[in-house]
This record gives C-alpha cells, sequence and structure tokens, in this order.
C-alpha cells in the first residue's frame, strides 16, 4: 500500500478548537499510538503541526485506502476537518506545482506505479 501525506486543516472556528488549542498536542500523541477507528486499526507513520502555519493545520501521513479516513480519524477525536490536502501520494509530490496546474509523470514515476498494482 502507497503512503499519503496530507495537510489537514481544522474548523478554527468551532469553539471547541479554541477551547482545546493547548490539548492539541495531547491529541497529536494519540494519533502516534494505536488508532482504531470504525474496528479497524489504522496505521498512521507520522503527525504534527504544519512549519510556519496556524495550529489548526497538521501534516498527517498514513497507509490506508480506506474512504474518508482522515476525516474520521480527526473526527474521532472531535474535530472537525475543513479541507485536506494530499501533499504526497506513492512518492508523487506537487512541490513546485502551481495550484490548479498538472504536469506529466516521468517515465519512472508510471513504473513505480505500476508496481503498486
Amino acid at each position: 500500500m502507497a503512503t499519503d501525506s496530507l495537510v489537514v486543516e481544522l474548523d478554527a472556528n468551532t469553539k471547541k478548537l479554541q477551547d482545546k488549542l493547548k490539548d492539541t498536542e495531547k491529541d497529536l500523541e494519540k494519533l502516534r499510538g494505536d488508532v482504531v477507528i470504525e474496528g479497524r486499526k489504522v496505521f498512521i507513520d507520522a503527525v504534527s503541526y504544519v512549519d510556519g502555519q496556524p495550529k489548526s493545520e497538521i501534516g498527517i501521513e498514513i497507509h490506508s485506502g480506506r474512504n474518508r479516513i482522515v476525516r474520521k480519524i480527526f473526527e474521532h477525536l472531535g474535530y472537525k476537518v475543513t479541507k485536506l490536502d494530499r501533499v504526497i501520494f506513492a512518492e508523487l509530490t506537487k512541490k513546485n506545482l502551481p495550484r490548479g496546474r498538472w504536469r506529466e509523470l516521468t517515465e519512472l514515476e508510471v513504473s513505480k506505479l505500476q508496481m503498486l498494482q
């Protein structure tokens, strides 16, 4: 299974997040351990605040293809996700690619994707 790296933006307007902002680090620690969502373990490789961004933006790396799993992870802790941005998928990155733009994959990237099947 491929690794996804996403940036999660939590709803900073909710009273729960404003009240719990100091506790979000404790919640991130919970995600670094065993996490079970809907009776199945979720493999979280890394979770941390995004450097230089508000504490409502969290980076997470996961090994899971389950539908809406990132939203479910944060809802499990009582947070509402307002935005998801997939930064990396299976070693493919959007680095240096402006929003709304696309590029052709290299032959090496296509080969790596074909090996995932």
